[in-house]
């Protein structure tokens, strides 16, 4: 049997641990640079705010309604969303941690009783310990899992665990889920399911495979039809590292700069570096896109993305960040005004054993850079994002007198809540 935790409306939630005046009250949480809705408290979708409406169109939509609005605040996000899977570590002998705000557990010989105990145990549990609230659906594989977890969120009568353990619920579960919201399955193959008569999880489980693999022709979604069927095929390795990795943002304002745009880009390459140590793997391409600014129709339009191929695969942000710029200047244009820029990358193998090139970097070099790499990434842990960082990753000050920019500084967020659990300057004062 697989178990998933999740948090309910993360971002939302984590807002609320530290302000617990909002409970009841309409929350949303905004995106980069404060451009649209991207999280919403139950309160919020009961008043009809949609995901992706833009923050500007809040005040004419929903005049005279109390809406609370915070800017993303990806820090305390990460660690409070920590504290819940070190607790759920604790609680479970496998698990792994499937995106910021799931884990998927495994159990081995428990009984439903026990299982239900387990779950309603664990909700209560961190609900007390992070002041995170947390639903949890248990099944025979990671699709159905999946299932029950949107009835321990979506029915109080649950008690926030919800478990398919027999025929009888795993058939009545299907009958009464919409199969656009079954994982695996995206916008584009929910469209043609639908369009074929399917219209719930049950009616896809009980089509024929054959009927699956002559109209669809995708493994992908063949597998997630015998996982509605009760089979366990999914492997964990499949979900515990991301084949790709990419970091993007919108600026807050239009950029024609090429030094500005080297920062941007090298703080997109830190943060997948960063991503990639965290995973213990190393990547071997890194490909840099940039666009200007599509609904400005009166200013020329120019976008492009290179690829950069590395010698040896590697994880170390100078590598990656110096791969990033060289990709951008073959593709940056003057005359332009950039709106977006990103860093992807991809060829992602385990970290060990390494495959080292003739021409490459030697290992002792390697090494001297894993080293650094553990350094820096050891400090900005202790004391905050960005503590220590490439010289390139910093912003030229924008007047005379100011100090050097972060890459916090770059991203409009103007709605930022404080971050108690991470930073001295933000800690609580209590009466």
């Amino acid at each position: 049997m697989y178990g998933i935790i999740d948090c309910d409306n993360c971002y939302v939630s984590c807002e609320r641990v530290f302000r617990p005046d909002l409970e009841g009250v309409p929350v949303v949480v905004l995106s980069n640079n404060d451009g649209c809705v991207v999280a919403r408290s139950n309160e919020a979708k009961a008043l009809g705010i949609k995901a992706g409406t833009p923050y500007y169109q809040l005040a004419e939509q929903f005049p005279g309604k109390k809406i609370a609005v915070f800017s993303s605040n990806y820090e305390l996000y990460e660690e409070l969303t920590a504290r819940v899977v070190d607790i759920i570590r604790g609680e479970a002998a496998y698990c792994f941690r499937y995106s910021i705000d799931e884990c998927f557990v495994r159990f081995d010989g428990d009984s439903f009783a026990e299982l239900k105990e387990w779950g309603e145990r664990l909700h209560r549990k961190i609900k007390q310990w992070v002041g995170m609230p947390v639903s949890i659906g248990i099944a025979p594989n990671k699709t159905l899992a999946k299932v029950a977890s949107h009835f321990a969120k979506k029915y109080p009568g649950y008690r926030h665990c919800c478990v398919i353990d027999s025929e009888e619920r795993r058939i009545k579960a299907l009958k009464l889920y919409p199969v656009e919201e079954v994982w695996g399955i995206g916008r584009k193959y929910a469209a043609k399911l639908q369009g074929c008569g399917v219209r719930t999880a049950y009616d896809f489980a009980t089509r024929h495979s054959d009927w699956v693999r002559t109209v669809f022709n995708n493994v992908t979604l063949l597998r997630t039809w015998r996982e509605l069927n009760a089979e366990d095929c999914v492997p964990d390795e499949e979900y515990a590292k991301k084949k790709s990795i990419c970091t993007s943002r919108s600026f807050d304002r239009m950029e024609g700069d090429l030094g500005v745009l080297e920062t941007h880009v090298a703080n997109f390459a830190a943060l997948c570096a960063q991503k990639l140590r965290a995973q213990q793997t190393v990547a071997s391409v890194v490909c840099v896109f940039i666009s200007t600014n599509p609904f400005r129709e009166d200013l020329p339009q120019h976008r492009d993305f290179c690829e950069v191929r590395l010698v040896t695969a590697s994880n170390a942000t100078v590598t990656i960040a110096n791969a990033a710029r060289e990709g951008l200047r073959k593709i940056f244009r003057q005359g332009y005004r950039y709106k977006k820029a990103g860093v992807i990358v991809m060829g992602i193998n385990p970290e060990n054993p390494m495959q080292y090139d003739l021409f490459g970097i030697t290992p002792a070099d390697y090494e001297r850079l894993k080293e650094l790499d553990s350094a820096c990434d050891r400090i900005n842990r202790l004391f905050g994002r960005e503590t220590v960082k490439l010289a390139g990753q910093q912003y030229a000050p924008k007047n005379a007198g100011e100090k050097s920019g972060t890459f916090a500084d770059a991203v409009r967020r103007d709605h930022k809540s404080p971050n108690p659990t991470t930073r001295w300057s933000d800690i609580i004062s209590l009466k």
